[in-house]
């Protein structure tokens, strides 16, 4: 399993990224993982973040893996991480999930379990998008507070030249509000803004 420190060496984001990144599961924010096409990295990223929290003491639960209860898995996660592998409307696994398992992971973080989970989409409108199909209470969605959008670069995306981190979002009532970006004209990392919400 790759770091976060291993994903700044191979140029997939920048250390002033990761350190976002850190500061968010270290703080046991609540997160999305988004990514098209396949293969871009999101359980990747998703869990190098959640290995993170899990050094500083925090449970974490994952759904399918551990059991498909949500409430059961958010109750032993209390203080940490309900994994959510991903939103979809295809159950590859018992792990990706579409409709009252998400509405019931989302609610969960009011109860304290903060949720970390991924989905297909190419733009954090189009993600949140997704999401509200899924019928989330509106003050529930509002908890999520951090967007991770990967890029996956090269012809063949079963076979990608390279994978980076295009945008870093958190997430406002103003909706996603951008932290980082990668120029990809010049290919390099850029800062944007300071997190407000953690």
């Amino acid at each position: 399993m790759l770091s976060l420190d291993d994903l700044v060496a191979n140029k997939t984001m920048s250390a002033a990224m990761a350190g976002t990144l850190t500061h968010a599961a270290t703080k046991r924010r609540p997160f999305l993982v988004i990514a098209l096409p396949r293969m871009a990295g999101k359980s990747t990223v998703g869990k190098a973040m959640l290995e993170i929290a899990h050094g500083t003491g925090a449970p974490i639960r994952e759904l399918g893996e551990d059991g498909t209860d949500v409430a059961a898995l958010a109750a032993a996660a209390r203080g940490g991480y309900l994994y959510v592998p991903e939103v979809s409307r295809y159950p590859v696994t018992e792990g990706y999930v579409w409709g009252p398992p998400v509405r019931a992971a989302f609610a969960e973080i009011a109860r304290g379990t903060s949720l970390s989970t991924a989905l297909h989409a190419d733009s954090a409108e189009d993600a949140l998008k997704i999401l509200r199909s899924n019928r989330i209470a509106s003050e529930d969605l509002a908890r999520l507070e951090l967007l991770v959008h990967i890029r996956s670069l090269g012809d063949d995306w079963q076979k990608p030249t390279r994978r980076v981190i295009a945008g870093v979002y958190e997430l406002t009532d103003g909706g996603p509000r951008l932290l980082h970006h990668w120029d990809h004209l010049r290919d390099r990392f850029e800062e944007d803004a300071k997190p407000i919400r953690f």
